[in-house]
Parts: C-alpha cells; sequence; structure tokens
C-alpha cells in the first residue's frame, strides 16, 4: 500500500494495471466457490444487504454479469437487465448458478482486460458481491478477504470515474487517494479499516463507529447507487 510522500500526502496512482479484475475473479473462485459447493441449499434463501436479493439472487446476477461479458452481449448491467437476468436464473438448480459464476470466473478476465477499463468496475462489482454473500452466510471479514489490495486499488479508480469528491484515507495496511479534486474544496480525510472503507463507497451497511470522516458526507462517497 502507498505511504505517505515527502509533502505528507498520498500519491495518486492512474496507471491501470488490466489484469487486476481478472486477478480478483479467480482469487473468488478459489476462495468462494470452493465454500460455496459446501453450503446447505436452504443458506442460499438468506437475505443479503443488496436490497431484495437473497444469496442465491446475488449469486445469479454475478453469473449472468460474467457472462454477458464472456458472450460479448453488451451494453447491459441496467437495473432493468440484472432482474430479467435473475429471473431467468430463479428455478435452476443452485449448482448450475454456480458453474455458470465460475465459468465467467475464469473466462471473463481477458476480456474485461482487453476493454480498456470500461468494465474493470464489473471486476470490483463481483468482489464486493463476494462480500455480501460472506455477510449473509456469517463468515467473518466478509469484505476483506483475499485480494484486498486489487479491490482498493480498483476502487481507487472507480471513485474518480464516478466523480467522487477527493478523499485522503488512512488505514492500517497504509493510505490511499480517492475520488477527484472539487475547485475550492480541501480533500476530506478518513480514517478507517480497509473493509469499511469498502462498505463505504460500495454502500453498505457501516458501523460508524469504525470510521471518522471530515469533510466529506457519507452519502458522496457512494459509487453504486
Amino acid at each position: 500500500m502507498p505511504h505517505l510522500d515527502e509533502m505528507g500526502e498520498f500519491p495518486v496512482t492512474t496507471v491501470r494495471d488490466p489484469d487486476r479484475p481478472g486477478r480478483l475473479l479467480l482469487t473468488e473462485r478459489e476462495t468462494l466457490l470452493p465454500m460455496l459447493r459446501r453450503t446447505p441449499e436452504h443458506h442460499f434463501d438468506r437475505p443479503t444487504s443488496c436490497p431484495d436479493w437473497t444469496v442465491r439472487e446475488v449469486l445469479a446476477h454475478c453469473g449472468a454479469a460474467l457472462v454477458r461479458i464472456v458472450e460479448n452481449r453488451l451494453p447491459a448491467f441496467t437495473p432493468e437487465h440484472n432482474a430479467a437476468d435473475v429471473l431467468e436464473r430463479r428455478h435452476w438448480p443452485i449448482g448450475r448458478v454456480l458453474d455458470e459464476l465460475e465459468q465467467g470466473m475464469v473466462e471473463a478476465g481477458p476480456m474485461i482486460a482487453a476493454a480498456g477499463g470500461a468494465l474493470d468496475v464489473i471486476g470490483l462489482g463481483e468482489w464486493v458481491h463476494a462480500g455480501d454473500v460472506r455477510e449473509a452466510l456469517g463468515e467473518p471479514g466478509a469484505y476483506e478477504s483475499v485480494g484486498m489490495d486489487d479491490a482498493l486499488a480498483l476502487l481507487a479508480t472507480v471513485s474518480r470515474e464516478r466523480s467522487t469528491p477527493r478523499v485522503h484515507a488512512s488505514t492500517p495496511i497504509g493510505g490511499m487517494v480517492f475520488g477527484n479534486v472539487v475547485e475550492g474544496r480541501a480533500p476530506a480525510r478518513l480514517e478507517a479499516d480497509p473493509g469499511t472503507v469498502i462498505r463505504m463507497y460500495c454502500g453498505r451497511p457501516v458501523d460508524p463507529a469504525r470510521y471518522r470522516l471530515t469533510g466529506a458526507t457519507d452519502r458522496e462517497l457512494v459509487i453504486y447507487g
């Protein structure tokens, strides 16, 4: 993770690593999928932090989104597309849902890499949804799984693309810069653990005791929603 430079600020990294989203997908294939295949089927009906979606429906959405990329069925990912994809898979056996998700995790990375950054946000979104699933299933460290460094680096880029204000974030593992400079406005300051940073920027429930934010509001940071 970056450290303070000689001016007392964290450097802003703008160089894209095209393989980063694919690494996140393969990481989840190796960590999330084996856990899901051991999970009792009735647990897939648990609610998640995504409004109105169960674990099963989040996984169906994730697999469908990746297969859309693999099959070049774009543009997509509107709320209407997402809802239709989930509905289409409503009666699939859970094994088929997981098989499609695994296929997407294996095959979508090169397509995302070749898209020049336009689809990088999907790789981040898949990793965040894996956190949604872990949390719903009671797994510890739901949003702090393997791949955190890549996820935070992608978040830094996406936060600029989504026009959030400049934030200098300090965490126990280092510091990062998110968002864009706003004329006439000093950068906001955020002190939080990495999982809380992910939760805040992705609009997931956050314990107020786990962070300190000055110079911006929570709502200004959200990139999804």
